[in-house]
């Protein structure tokens, strides 16, 4: 408004080359005020609570979860069985409601979407990889891989190829046109990571994406997740037992009882990586960044 307001004024007093010069400084300035504006984090919760079932057989599951996370983060999440872990990345992903709370994704308040528009945000921005891997039956591992791209209106052609070149990422495209139960459970697991990313999805959510992995396997899916992040800017969330594979995140989110009770860099948790042992369900002492905010508040510590 101040732009228009000048322009006018000078256009008056100095003519037409006036006019163009004020103009352009004005554009430069506004291109300026673009470009210092931060970034918007891709994943957004606010207060997020998670309850199932009612009155004296309620279980609450998620206790006022309150997370950010960067577009191009790689974000490991690792917690005792039960503690949230799971339900979260269902609540992200917009597959379960929040009992209460906010789940923004680039932006957007999934609340206020409708289920076609909520499987839309699904089908085009987020990939999934299940504890359970989820392939259909019936389908080749090509087929399965494929199928997000179909379901998009790609053609089979082009929906192949992509998916080959997917499954070439995972070293199994020697077992394209097997059917799930013609593969192992951990060639099954490299069809679901295939899947996953076959979209080139902005968020992918792998809940435990290598429990069924050999060690050089595991170690060659999380550095899939790991370039994916660095060089696609794709954000990725993971659920994992394995400190080993959560070192090769660049953040850790320590879960308990609902929530997150320790938020660490790369460096913080790799210095203490050899104190985890999820069977016990301990957490070594790690102090929590400074610049951190208060993450649990007294009663949920």
């Amino acid at each position: 408004m101040a732009c228009t307001v000048d322009l006018r004024n000078r256009t008056r007093k100095g003519g037409a080359a006036t006019l163009v010069l004020i103009e352009v400084q004005c554009q430069a300035s506004l291109l300026l005020s673009i470009d210092e504006k931060q970034p918007m984090p891709i994943i957004t919760t606010r207060n997020l609570y998670k309850q199932f079932g009612t009155g004296d057989v309620a279980v609450e599951v998620l206790r006022g979860v309150d997370l950010t996370i960067e577009s191009g983060e790689f974000v490991a999440v690792m917690g005792p069985s039960g503690s949230g872990k799971s339900t979260l990345m269902s609540i992200i992903g917009g597959i379960e409601p929040p009992t209460s709370g906010q789940v923004i994704l680039d932006g957007v308040d999934i609340a206020n979407l409708n289920d076609d528009e909520r499987t839309l945000l699904r089908r085009r921005k987020i990939g999934f990889v299940f504890q359970a891997f989820n392939l259909i039956p019936t389908l080749s591992a090509v087929e399965n891989v494929a199928l997000p791209l179909e379901l998009d209106g790609v053609d089979w052609k082009t929906a192949k190829k992509h998916a080959m070149e997917a499954l070439e990422r995972v070293e199994l495209t020697h077992r394209a046109d097997h059917i799930p139960a013609k593969l192992s459970g951990g060639e099954q697991q490299r069809v679901a990571v295939a899947r996953a990313i076959v979209i080139k999805p902005a968020i992918l959510l792998a809940d435990e994406p290598t429990g069924n992995l050999d060690s050089r396997q595991s170690g060659r899916i999380t550095k899939l997740l790991g370039e994916l992040a660095s060089d696609s800017k794709q954000t990725i969330v993971m659920v994992t037992h394995d400190a080993n594979v959560a070192k090769s995140a660049f953040r850790l989110l320590m879960f308990r009882d609902g929530n997150i009770e320790r938020d660490l860099s790369h460096d913080e948790f790799a210095a203490n990586a050899q104190a985890f042992n999820m069977g016990s369900g301990q957490f070594p002492k790690v102090p929590s960044r400074p610049s951190d905010p208060a993450i649990l508040s007294e009663g949920n510590r």
